[in-house]
């Protein structure tokens, strides 16, 4: 069984920062791969950053130079830095793990966490 858990959401001003962090546990074979992902109301949920065991990156257009994801293998915990926030970036955001990376960018991962929510204002 895997469990992960989000924290570091809040409310932060448009051009401020947050990091959250997302502590997994369970199988390591399970969390090999990870990614965060956000949902606003009425919108579909959307990748946001993913990272692979070797810790190959992806981002989302629309976060590429503002967003960083990384992970503390040790600690089997993913971050997502997030600097120069926008109220776009207004969402709940999930951390979510999967052993194949597809599913990871297919945005169907196996575990989710309960998510945590960021609001930017304006």
């Amino acid at each position: 069984q895997v469990q992960l858990v989000e924290s570091g959401g809040g409310l932060v001003q448009a051009g401020g920062s947050l990091r959250l962090s997302c502590a997994a546990s369970g199988s390591i074979f399970s969390i090999a791969h990870m990614g965060w992902y956000r949902q606003a109301p009425g919108k579909q949920r959307e990748l946001v950053a993913a990272i692979t065991g070797n810790r190959i990156t992806n981002y989302a257009d629309s976060v590429k130079g503002r967003f960083t994801i990384s992970r503390d293998s040790a600690k089997n915990t993913v971050y997502l830095q997030m600097n120069s926030l926008k109220p776009e970036d207004t969402s709940v955001y999930y951390c979510a793990a999967d052993p194949i990376r597809s599913r990871i960018l297919a945005a169907t991962p196996a575990y989710w966490g309960q998510g945590t929510q960021v609001t930017v204002s304006s």
